[in-house]
Order: C-alpha cells, then sequence, then structure tokens
C-alpha cells in the first residue's frame, strides 16, 4: 500500500479535523455530556496534584508539547465522545459473530476513510487496517480493536440491546456483545478520529487493526490475530515498534483502569479425547469394554497434572468441560469423547501438561482393555505484558486518569488472541472499567454484561494519551 506523506494530506482528511454537520448536531444534542467530560477531564488533572508551573520551573519545548498535546486530546474527547457513543451504540445493536463482522467492518472501514487515513479491508476475512501517518517523524505504535460478538442472548435494560438472532455450530442462538467488543470498537474509532485532529503534531505513525474473531472462528475456519499475521499485516503496513489494547472489564468501574507486568491472560489450549472400548449389555458388562469407566478414571487422573506433576509455583487449568457418550439407559457405548481445555503462563509448562495428559490417557485405556485418540489444539499463547512497556504505559494511565484509578491486576486463565501480536513485538494490555458506580453487571460472557456508555470517553482519553506519550518518547 502506497504511503501518503502526512504534511501534504489530502482535501478530506483536513475537513475531518474540523466537526462534520452531524458531528455538530450530536454535540448539539450532548452538550451537557460534552461539558460534563470537559470538567472530568480538568478534574482528572487536578487529582493528580501536578504541581505548578512555579513548582516545577519553566517546561522545556517537549513538556510543552506534551501538555500541549494533552489538553487537546481531552477537548478533542469532549467534542467527538458523544458521536462516537452513538457508534456503539449501533454495534451494540447489530452485533455479527466472528469471521461474519461484514457490517462492522463495512462501517469502520467508512469512518477511518472519512478521517483520511490510509484503509485496507479483507484481512483476515473481515480485518479492517487504518494507518495514520502523524506530520512529523517518529516511531511507529500498532493500536488493537476486536470486532466481534458471542452466541449469547442478552438480557440487559439497554435501549439499544441487541435481539440479532444467527446460526452457530448449526443451532440458532441469540448475538450480543457480550464482552464489551463494541467498546473496544467504538474506543479505537474514537482514538482515531482524536489523532486525526492532531495529525499536524503527531510525531510517528499509528497503525489501527481492527480484528475478527477474536472469540476464536467458526470450527473448520481460520480467523483472528493468528490469520493477520499469517497474512503479512506487519509486513505490508509499517511495522509498530510497540502494540496496545484495552478491554471492557466488569470488576472495574467507569473511570478505573487495571494492568500488571508480565503475565496477564494465559495460553489457551483445546482438546478432544475419544476414549474407545466394545460395546454391550448394561447387564453383561464382563462382555464389553467399558469406556464411561474408562472416561471417570481419566478424568479424576488428569486433575493430578496440576496437583502431583506441576510444581506448586506453576498455576495452570486443567478443565475438561464436555462429557459425551452412549444411547440408552441399558446399554454400554462403544466410546467416550471427553473435551475440554487446558490455560497456563508457561511454554515449558504447555508442553509438558499435553505430554503428560497423553500418558495418563495411554495408561488409563491399556488398564481397561480399550484405547484413545487425543486431538490436541494449541489456541493463543499467554498474554505476555512487556515489563518496562507497562511500566512506561502505567506512569501515562496515571497522568490522564490519577494513580488512584490505576490498579495492578492479577493474572487470570482468561485467554486472548492479543497475545499473537505481543508475541512479535512488545505489547500492553490493559483492563478498563465499564460499570457505572451505583449499577451492576454481569461479568463477561453473560447475558447480562452491560458496559456503560462513560467507558468509551474514558477508553479513548487513555488509549490516545498513551499512544501519543509513546510516540513523544514517554515524555
Amino acid at each position: 500500500m502506497r504511503r501518503r506523506r502526512a504534511d501534504r494530506r489530502p482535501p478530506r482528511a483536513r475537513a475531518a479535523a474540523a466537526p462534520s454537520p452531524r458531528t455538530r448536531r450530536l454535540t448539539a444534542r450532548h452538550g451537557a455530556l460534552a461539558a460534563l467530560l470537559l470538567l472530568a477531564a480538568a478534574a482528572a488533572r487536578a487529582q493528580q496534584g501536578a504541581p505548578s508551573l512555579a513548582q516545577q520551573g519553566a517546561p522545556g519545548p517537549a513538556q510543552q508539547g506534551a501538555s500541549a498535546l494533552g489538553e487537546r486530546i481531552d477537548a478533542e474527547v469532549a467534542r467527538l465522545a458523544p458521536g462516537i457513543v452513538e457508534i456503539r451504540h449501533h454495534i451494540h445493536q447489530h452485533p455479527e459473530l466472528g469471521n461474519r463482522e461484514h457490517e462492522t467492518a463495512a462501517l469502520v472501514a467508512e469512518h477511518l476513510r472519512e478521517l483520511g487515513l490510509e484503509v485496507a479491508t479483507g484481512i483476515a476475512h473481515t480485518g479492517v487496517v487504518g494507518v495514520l501517518e502523524g506530520g512529523r517523524p517518529g516511531p511507529v505504535v500498532a493500536v488493537r480493536a476486536d470486532m466481534d460478538a458471542l452466541p449469547v442472548t442478552e438480557e440487559t435494560d439497554f435501549p439499544f440491546r441487541s435481539t440479532v438472532r444467527a446460526e452457530y455450530l448449526g443451532q440458532e442462538v441469540g448475538v450480543a456483545h457480550a464482552c464489551g467488543h463494541d467498546v473496544h470498537t467504538a474506543v479505537g474509532l474514537g482514538v482515531a478520529s482524536v489523532l486525526s485532529a492532531l495529525r499536524d503534531q503527531l510525531p510517528g505513525t499509528v497503525v489501527f487493526l481492527f480484528q475478527p474473531a477474536e472469540e476464536g472462528p467458526p470450527p473448520g475456519e481460520q480467523g483472528g490475530a493468528r490469520l493477520m499475521l499469517e497474512e503479512g499485516v506487519f509486513e505490508r503496513f509499517p511495522r509498530p515498534e510497540a502494540i496496545f489494547a484495552l478491554h471492557a472489564f466488569h470488576d472495574f468501574e467507569v473511570g478505573e483502569v487495571g494492568l500488571n507486568p508480565g503475565a496477564t491472560m494465559a495460553s489457551v489450549d483445546q482438546f478432544a479425547a475419544t476414549i474407545r472400548g466394545k460395546q454391550a449389555h448394561g447387564a453383561y458388562p464382563h462382555l464389553g469394554i467399558d469406556p464411561v469407566v474408562m472416561a471417570a478414571q481419566a478424568v479424576t487422573a488428569l486433575q493430578t497434572i496440576r496437583s502431583r506433576t506441576l510444581p506448586a509455583t506453576a498455576p495452570s487449568v486443567v478443565t475438561v468441560g464436555i462429557i459425551r457418550g452412549g444411547e440408552r439407559f441399558n446399554i454400554i457405548p462403544a466410546e467416550v469423547r471427553l473435551e475440554g481445555t487446558v490455560r497456563t503462563y508457561d511454554e515449558g509448562i504447555r508442553r509438558q501438561i499435553e505430554t503428560r495428559m497423553r500418558e495418563i490417557l495411554d495408561g488409563v485405556t491399556r488398564a481397561g482393555g480399550g484405547s484413545f485418540e487425543l486431538e490436541y489444539r494449541n489456541n493463543a499463547p499467554a498474554t505476555i505484558n512487556d515489563p518496562e512497556l507497562t511500566a512506561r504505559a502505567r506512569s501515562s494511565l496515571e497522568r490522564t486518569l490519577g494513580a488512584e484509578n490505576v490498579a495492578t491486576t492479577e493474572p487470570t486463565m482468561g485467554g486472548e488472541d492479543f497475545a499473537f501480536f505481543a508475541d512479535q513485538v512488545p505489547g500492553v494490555y490493559f483492563r478498563l472499567g465499564v460499570v457505572e458506580p451505583g449499577t451492576e453487571s454481569g461479568a463477561i460472557h453473560t447475558p447480562t454484561f452491560r458496559a456503560a456508555d462513560g467507558s468509551v470517553a474514558v477508553g479513548m482519553r487513555a488509549m490516545a494519551n498513551l499512544v501519543v506519550d509513546f510516540l513523544q518518547g514517554w515524555h
């Protein structure tokens, strides 16, 4: 893709920096929200207890530039947030499953083009990439936002709640943004809008990656971050020196964020074990080989991997989530199928668990007179926040939101395929509070998960400042 010089923007890019008629209408409609956002931004800066100019002496050019850009970010967020929230409502009301995000991708691409970014579509099926070149030379940084929804029937009281139905694994299901990806996409578009308005002062390049199928592609398909990389997203476009992403988090209130250095999300592996025996009448078990008994013994024995094989200091999970076998109460079936997941933070432990699973299944089935077959799939690796980058990101977030609103989180056994990107370049993944104070939300992936609109503006401020701080050398 040919790259335009940022100091020769096309007329549409210059026009994008000014309020569009639609934005002016939205701002007029939501003037009170815009005012509140400006007050909140000023309050957040005041809460940080920043020293006065007299106390810190005359600021140098870098400090002046950083301060000026920070103030412009706050103003642009206040101006743009109402329109971005409207976009969030539309995305939430029209969710799409992984590798099927056609309308969402079209909306994203159109918005980025209106901002004057160079845009590519159809990456990893429905992925969108937008490249924003600043007006001054500098490094390259990437921002990842995921777009896919889940097969969940929404049960919130939102006026813009989803009533969409679709087919998933051969069944009709409800579809909802029960993991906050509508917020992620909206924040990504909001950050692109904010930074486009600052383009002339921006030192460097920002690559926006709008990713499909973060929750995993449908069975039999490829997708997500892995496929974006396989299709050369870091070769076809400017290769970033760092990458950032955020995720809606139901344990934090709006205005709060959390992150930790090192392992923050676990690797995600998937297994399916078929245990084979010999069918027989339930009244004559001695004439058969019972795969049900072998499966029961295997489920129990698999738990000894965590308790008796691995060091106590090596967190891991081996979960059997599905047991299927048999068709009638008085027939011993010929086979039983076990399916589940394995989670850990360490690649060596990851390999050790798979090896031990095969040994256990072999021993149990040999003892019972049967056999087994194990399908073991390595999905996303562990999400590792680069420690140095995380320390810098924390300082940026504390300056933007106030130190009291930036928490240190514990690693979780949830998975995230942002890990594929962070495996290639240093990355930071942080959690964005989405619960309005005084309200409650269900956990992610549940019908009652509800992310408040106010989280969109907070995410825009946090991510835009983080990107600008990185591009300016963390001044």
